[in-house]
């Protein structure tokens, strides 16, 4: 989903959820819809295990990018403040084959790079515009812990003697990065919809036999919101 389709659905579900009476402060549960961009390849950390792979593996590092959905619980903290709560998921595999080894029937090498990642974010978010206003810019931070698994599967290239065998090799975890964000909502008495950018940062460690030893977790988050509104 684009990011130019996310900002037209934010405004038209604005329009809808705002009415002539200014939003009391409120708790809000929030559904969302977005897509994940991971960091480019010049931006992983060092010793990324999907920049290791593209020495003899043919793909794009921007083909882990993906669709996200999540849902996040927020309550607001005096007329400026509001703390949130929330759960996210995003999974993406990559097909891939060895850049200049065959079979020896020539046929591809192939192979699937997977990663799954479930953040948890404690965020806050500072209103300008006050909990009251029907119109909610906001910017914010906080500490994200990213459960994540990264798997590769497939046919393996033996690089001492150049045999193929067939394996699968799986690495999981939990760490912690910080995160932040900005966006726009648009808040009626019972609903709410907007449009959300959020940043995350984190890597973790990757054992032998990967060929990195290490995978970055971090990158861009582009979502549309859309909230049920409890409370006065």
């Amino acid at each position: 989903m684009s990011r130019k389709l996310l900002l037209g659905l934010a405004l038209l579900c604005g329009g809808l959820v705002v009415d002539a009476q200014p939003a009391a402060a409120q708790q809000t549960f929030n559904v969302s819809l977005g897509y994940f961009s991971v960091r480019g390849q010049d931006a992983r950390v060092a010793g990324d295990v999907l920049n290791a792979n593209r020495n003899f593996l043919t793909f794009d590092v921007n083909e882990m990018s993906g669709a996200t959905v999540g849902g996040e619980w927020l309550v607001p903290i005096g007329r400026y403040l509001e703390a949130g709560a929330g759960i996210g998921f995003t999974r993406r595999t990559i097909p891939t084959v060895y850049t200049r080894f065959t079979n020896t029937d020539k046929s591809d090498i192939a192979q699937q790079l997977r990663l799954r990642t479930v953040p948890i974010d404690l965020t806050f978010r500072v209103l300008p515009l006050g909990q009251q206003s029907g119109f909610q810019p906001y910017i914010g931070g906080g500490l994200g812990v990213v459960n994540w698994r990264y798997s590769e599967s497939g046919e393996f290239v033996d690089f001492s003697d150049r045999s193929v065998f067939r394996n699968s090799y799986v690495a999981s975890g939990t760490r912690t990065g910080p995160v932040a964000l900005g966006g726009i909502r648009f808040a009626g008495d019972t609903a709410s919809a907007g449009m959300e950018i959020r940043y995350r940062s984190a890597h973790a460690p990757l054992p032998r036999p990967f060929a990195g030893t290490a995978i970055d977790l971090g990158g861009w988050m582009y979502q549309f919101t859309v909230g049920m509104r409890f409370g006065r």
